[in-house]
């Protein structure tokens, strides 16, 4: 019997990309390949790439020469480049970096068996159409192997927004759902190898119309209907747009028990000049107004964000705008960045701000959302949560999981396992953590 070959992959980003990347796995997987915690073990490494933060690009092709011993050493070693660079940079990898042996999108990731064996054969291979066939429907199934107990699972990709700041248009494409019925399956699978928790995917996943029974369904009705699959107690899902988010789904996250009190809504900027200039089709009143229903739903609802600072045009004025807006929603936890240009955007052809005022700025909001971060964990001490347990800690007996409001909690017992939903008192506010006693 032929030794299995081997298969590094270095999964770059989002979570989206961590999902691509274990369906690439089992993708190859059919093709005879194991993964492997070695990249210097490895038959074939796969990068799989991520466009959204800065010199992206750059990043990868600096990653690729440090491969450059390796495939010195062992010619037969295959390596490919996937994800959003891949898409974005196309064949300009290969002539950059002759090293690689294949360059494969995000949407034509079902093929690289095929490409795989073109490889091996003795040529290059690269794909990054935008096919009309579902990725989905050509991916084998991987064997049902006892999984953790939180999964990602992809219901929509692409998007239709076209931010001025935002390459995901071009290197993902437009928004697609996925059916109904194939989300249910991967769903039920996921749970029958012990998955307790799901993660709903998409670039604006609330975006999310996919064909279902008795016509189009929305996010909404698709979490009412995985909520009521027997073993799988929480729902999530992340990314969310402000102008997809629709009444049944700000009702769901008041009347649907597994739908998780925790919500990723990016608003990007306080001010209504820069979000007109971003292309974000909302003003900060109608975020504010939406961050009310959502609370008048859900009143313990924490929520997440996006900002963007130093966009083009921005004055100090702008920033205060911004910073008001923060004042006003609470942040439990968010993320911020300064403006960087993506080539092919509209806005990269626009003048930046200056990069020390950029930078300033930056510092002050972060100071800003660190305090209401903390604020948030420190509000929690006392208070009887649900710890979904992830993994074992550090210390001797600790296990480590997740509140209901994503908070890390870690927990020293001989009383729970991993894989186990635990009622904890919470007695201690860390710096990135929360520290529980077994109730």
């Amino acid at each position: 019997m032929a030794e299995p070959k081997k298969l590094f992959i270095k999964t770059y980003g989002c979570q989206m990309n961590v999902y691509d990347s274990e369906r690439m796995a089992e993708a190859l997987g059919a093709s005879g390949y194991v993964t492997t915690s070695a990249m210097d073990d490895a038959d074939m490494i796969l990068l799989n790439t991520c466009h959204i933060r800065e010199k992206a690009a750059e990043k990868v092709y600096s990653e690729l020469g440090r491969l450059k011993p390796l495939k010195t050493a062992n010619p037969d070693l295959k390596i490919g480049v996937a994800g959003c660079v891949a898409q974005a940079e196309g064949a300009e990898i290969m002539r950059r970096q002759p090293l690689v042996d294949l360059v494969v999108g995000p949407q034509t990731y079902h093929r690289l068996p095929a490409m795989e064996a073109a490889v091996r054969a003795g040529g290059q291979a690269i794909d990054t159409d935008f096919p009309e066939e579902d990725k989905f429907d050509h991916l084998p199934r991987g064997p049902r192997a006892k999984r953790a107990p939180t999964a990602f699972l992809t219901v929509q990709e692409g998007c239709d927004k076209f931010c001025a700041f935002c390459v995901v248009p071009y290197t993902r494409g437009a928004e697609v759902s996925r059916p109904v019925a194939r989300v249910l399956a991967e769903a039920e699978d996921l749970v029958a190898r012990g998955v307790r928790e799901i993660t709903l995917l998409g670039q604006n996943v609330n975006a999310y119309h996919g064909a279902g029974p008795g016509g189009t369904w929305g996010l909404a009705r698709l979490i009412r209907e995985l909520a009521k699959i027997d073993g799988l107690a929480r729902i999530r899902f992340t990314t969310s747009h402000p102008n997809d988010m629709e009444d049944d789904l700000i009702a769901a996250h008041g009347d649907e028990p597994k739908l998780m009190p925790y919500l990723h809504l990016p608003v990007q900027s306080g001010s209504d000049r820069i979000l007109k200039a971003m292309a974000r089709k909302h003003t900060a009143a109608q975020y504010l107004r939406l961050i009310e229903r959502l609370r008048a739903a859900r009143p313990d609802l924490l929520l997440s964000g996006d900002f963007i600072v130093g966009f083009p045009g921005e004055t100090d004025q702008d920033f205060e705008d911004t910073l008001a807006l923060v004042r006003a929603v609470g942040y439990g936890q968010a993320y911020s960045f300064k403006y960087s240009a993506r080539p092919g955007t509209p806005a990269a052809e626009r003048a930046p701000v200056p990069d020390d005022v950029a930078s300033d700025r930056l510092q002050r909001l972060q100071a800003l959302l660190g305090m209401q971060q903390r604020a948030a964990q420190d509000a929690m001490v006392g208070r009887d949560v649900s710890v979904l347990f992830e993994k074992r800690g550090r210390l001797a007996g600790q296990l480590v999981g997740k509140s209901d409001y994503l908070h890390a909690v870690h927990v020293t017992t001989d009383r729970a396992e991993i894989g186990q939903i635990a009622q904890v008192r919470i007695v201690k506010s860390g710096p990135n953590s929360l520290a529980g006693e077994m109730l």
